[in-house]
């Protein structure tokens, strides 16, 4: 994500399908790779696939639906926890975040 937000030069995230994540207990997040005893977080190494090694983190899941909530505050406090370490990790804000497929349930950040 933070490749794609400096080569792309990209000013705010969408995260779409945030309920998707609804029944998780735990919830993984990529933070870096390593590749041949290296540890890299600034992005995937170039022609290494087969020997890279994704590094993760465990963040708490919310485990309950977030279908009607229509303001980032009322997001449960690990659902915002989740948001504020893709941004961390992106070196980019959130400008909009989906509970779900409908309209009303997009909710822009301010």
């Amino acid at each position: 994500m933070r490749y794609a937000v400096r080569v792309n030069g990209l000013t705010g995230l969408a995260v779409t399908k945030l309920d998707v994540l609804d029944s998780f207990a735990e919830i993984p997040v990529c933070v870096g790779y390593r590749c041949d005893g290296r540890h890299s977080t600034r992005c995937l190494p170039s022609g290494a696939s087969r020997r890279v090694e994704p590094l993760y983190e465990a963040l708490p899941g919310w485990q309950k639906s977030l279908s009607h909530v229509r303001r980032l505050a009322d997001l449960p406090p690990q659902a915002r926890a989740y948001l504020d370490r893709l941004q961390d990790l992106a070196h980019a804000p959130i400008q909009y975040v989906s509970v779900g497929s409908h309209r009303d349930q997009i909710i822009e950040v301010t």
